[in-house]
């Protein structure tokens, strides 16, 4: 369930808006934005009508709901119709790649493409194992009760072979890169199986969503540099845990009656009418850690004007952010 919630996130919130990190040395750096649309940061659909009268669209869940019926389930299971969670996983791998561009060069658009199709696959094989986790509970909740695994339209022997088809194709991916990246990348497999489980045993669940979602921050990096370099992969790879504390715990706060009835822990519940305090503290470290990236990467005058603007959205959010004063079952 805590798996879907950066998914989820994007339908009543704007975007944190930290994707917006141009990166220069006299380097030109891509400009990585994260689209927060409704419905799940699908796009909205054509006004040109369909050859049956029926109107086209170019949405994700318009291309999930055009495709065979039998296949539709297995789209669903991986959140194929709901977009955002993989820009969530996608954007810290272009902040890093754009990073460890070559001043003065785009990033390296092979990496961008071949990290987007393993955000697809490594999103998909989460979200699996999330519901095959959860199944229990999604029953148990109206808003997940439809989800593929919880409906019986998959079973678990079947979820099982799809996750291994997905998580082969991502091997697949994996090994294009050089070896550095492949040991490190097999490294997240441990946060990827078990962060669906935090949520039974920690408030604190969230920073496991962010140290899994993150790791891209880390593994961008090495596929072009060869390494890590701590000064800049570090401090980048925690403001992305910050970043993603900051909309977990923003979404959580939706799932909190859900959360106590059947027995889930969230920073939500943990940190309750002082959420927006817990928020500040967040927001100010993750962009101390950015500053401290710019420095050590030679950064210059645009790369801190993104950083003002960033602060700037995220008290907006912050302070916008309405907090029940109690939870009242």
């Amino acid at each position: 369930m805590l798996g879907s919630r950066a998914a989820r996130f994007a339908r009543g919130l704007r975007s944190v808006g930290l994707a917006s990190l141009p990166g220069w040395r006299g380097r030109s750096f891509a400009l990585a934005r994260e689209t927060g649309a409704p419905h799940g940061g699908d796009l909205q659909p054509s006004a040109c009508p369909g050859p049956r009268g029926r109107q086209l669209s170019l949405s994700a869940a318009a291309v999930v709901n055009s495709a065979p019926r039998p296949l539709q389930p297995y789209l669903r299971l991986m959140r194929l119709d709901k977009p955002i969670g993989t820009w969530l996983l996608y954007l810290p791998c272009t902040w890093s790649i754009g990073l460890a561009a070559e001043p003065g060069c785009f990033p390296d658009w092979y990496m961008l493409s071949l990290f987007g199709t393993g955000a697809i696959l490594m999103r998909g094989a989460g979200c699996t194992i999330n519901d095959m986790w959860d199944q229990d509970y999604d029953k148990k909740v109206t808003r997940t009760a439809n989800r593929p695994i919880a409906a019986g339209d998959i079973s678990t022997f079947q979820s099982f072979v799809f996750l291994g088809g997905q998580l082969t194709l991502a091997l697949g991916v994996l090994l294009c890169l050089n070896y550095y990246s492949i040991a490190l990348g097999a490294g997240s497999l441990l946060l990827v199986m078990t962060y669906p489980l935090m949520k039974r045993i920690t408030y604190w669940p969230q920073l496991a969503l962010g140290l899994t979602f993150n790791w891209g921050a880390l593994l961008g990096w090495s596929a072009i540099k060869g390494s890590c370099d701590p000064s800049v992969c570090l401090p980048l790879y925690f403001s992305g845990v910050m970043w993603t504390l900051i909309y977990d715990t923003i979404y959580a706060h939706q799932d909190k009656r859900d959360d106590v009835l059947i027995g889930l822990k969230s920073t939500a519940l943990r940190f309750g009418e002082n959420t927006k305090l817990w928020l500040s503290g967040f927001s100010v470290a993750m962009l101390g850690a950015l500053s401290l990236v710019g420095v050590n990467s030679g950064q210059t005058a645009p790369y801190y004007a993104a950083l003002g603007a960033v602060g700037a959205h995220l008290t907006h959010q912050k302070w916008g952010l309405k907090i029940l004063p109690r939870l009242i079952l």
